[in-house]
């Protein structure tokens, strides 16, 4: 399931958005977040594909090679341990996961140059060439080499995140996280499971996607208070020169904290720090630390953080 983390910065990337293309209907800009949400959800499904395209580039390998004039002994009887790695049975044959994409037309068909080169790249590595060459392979061996595929070759692969970008605009930040989740879902995975066994729902419950609709709104809503509220903590500061991402992602976290009851205040104010590190400037974690440190502290005094639940007295 897409974690609050991701729900957050999808939030943050559609409200940057919204601020600066004022003629945006806050109904629109619901419409772009669950739409982006998907999209990510598309990569998740489109990263299992691309495992089953890998195996069928390098079965078909085996058999060109097979049908040369002069075949080696090599060619004649090849090591058949990748293309027969148990794990890719069994996502080609879950229903979930061949339904969804049948459903939203997911496919590789198009990028055979790229599957070429990510073959290649596994070729020549260390742990592929290990897996190769063991003289057993156990389940946990054959799954291994499919998280090592994902966790290794994808990330830094500018061909692929090329060809993220162009198939669409929200896959290259989603990539990070949809491989975790990818590697959490194969981690699951166990021999002889069923084919109707599920893979990770979009969200983890509906309150996840109530949580993201929620602070989208709540924050548009409460645009004019927060950012009055930030001034008033960033007196000795030129305001214009601070960076509009980083009264954004103030505004979130004030409304977070002062909106949602069963969030803990040290939960939201970790995840608005965390996120302003990968997407502000290099000061920009250090800034908001200290401002939003001095708001907390001023609307606890005011009474205007009301927490609620199970571990959350005392949070008030």
């Amino acid at each position: 399931m897409i974690s609050r983390r991701l729900l957050r910065i999808k939030t943050l990337q559609v409200l940057f958005a919204f601020y600066r293309a004022e003629s945006d209907s806050l109904k629109k800009v619901e419409s772009e977040l669950l739409h982006s949400i998907k999209k990510g959800y598309d990569l998740y499904h489109l990263l299992f594909l691309l495992l089953l395209e890998i195996r069928d580039f390098a079965q078909r390998r085996i058999e060109t090679a097979k049908q040369k004039l002069v075949p080696t002994h090599e060619d004649l009887n090849p090591n058949t341990r990748f293309v027969d790695n148990p794990i890719f049975a069994l996502i080609e044959e879950n229903e979930s996961i061949s339904q969804y994409a049948a459903r939203n037309t997911l496919n590789w068909v198009n990028q055979p140059e790229l599957i070429k080169k990510l073959y290649q790249k596994i070729l020549a590595s260390n742990y592929y060439a290990k897996y190769m060459q063991a003289e057993t392979c156990e389940f946990i061996q054959h799954r291994q080499v499919l998280v090592s595929i994902l966790s290794k070759e994808l990330m830094d692969f500018d061909d692929f995140t090329q060809s993220l970008e162009e198939q669409s605009i929200y896959w290259n930040d989603d990539l990070d996280f949809m491989v975790g989740m990818l590697v959490k879902t194969l981690k699951k995975f166990e021999e002889g499971q069923s084919t109707d066994t599920p893979v990770f729902p979009m969200y983890k419950s509906d309150e996840d996607e109530d949580f993201a609709k929620r602070l989208l709104h709540k924050v548009v809503l409460g645009h004019a208070e927060n950012t009055n509220m930030i001034e008033q903590y960033t007196k000795n500061w030129d305001v214009d020169r601070i960076a509009s991402m980083d009264i954004l992602i103030l505004e979130m976290a004030i409304t977070e904290i002062t909106e949602f009851p069963s969030i803990p205040v040290k939960v939201s104010f970790n995840e608005y720090i965390e996120i302003s590190k990968y997407y502000s400037t290099e000061q920009s974690s250090t800034f908001i630390n200290g401002v939003l440190d001095k708001i907390i502290l001023t609307s606890r005094t005011e009474g205007k953080i009301h927490k609620q639940g199970r571990g959350l007295i005392g949070e008030e």
